[in-house]
């Protein structure tokens, strides 16, 4: 089944409000949802980023963030790191979506993102980030 379905109905069925922050397993390594909470911070404070293995589907349970967005071949790549499927570089954003209660965002691996950016201030956020392997 499609990982990005299996996200839809998981969401839908499970109060994920009420899931404590780190990682929650809910098929092994192929599909897990991370749970995150920070402040959000002015732009030049965060990082860019891709994944290789995973897809990200960033769902916003409380606040709201501004993720950046730019295709990786317009950045500046940096060395893969595989053990966390973390790939950094470095540009400018082509766009970006704020992500309010109940929104989501679908990033493939083609897509650099920077996130956690503030939108009017700094804010507390709560965030599902559901990890598709593909």
């Amino acid at each position: 089944e499609d990982g990005v379905f299996e996200f839809f109905r998981y969401a839908k069925e499970h109060d994920l409000d009420g899931f404590r922050k780190g990682s929650h397993e809910i098929e092994g390594q192929r599909l897990f949802v991370n749970i995150v909470e920070y402040e959000t911070v002015e732009a030049e404070k965060r990082f860019w980023e891709a994944h290789r293995e995973y897809l990200d589907i960033h769902l916003m349970l409380e606040g709201e963030e501004q993720i950046d967005l730019n295709f990786i071949q317009n950045m500046d790549v940096k060395d893969y790191v595989q053990e966390d499927d973390f790939l950094p570089m470095e540009g400018k954003k082509n766009g970006s979506v704020v992500l309010r209660e109940g929104d989501f965002l679908i990033c493939y691996p083609g897509d650099a993102h920077r996130t956690a950016v503030a939108v009017e201030g700094s804010k507390k956020i709560k965030k599902a980030i559901f990890k598709v392997r593909i």
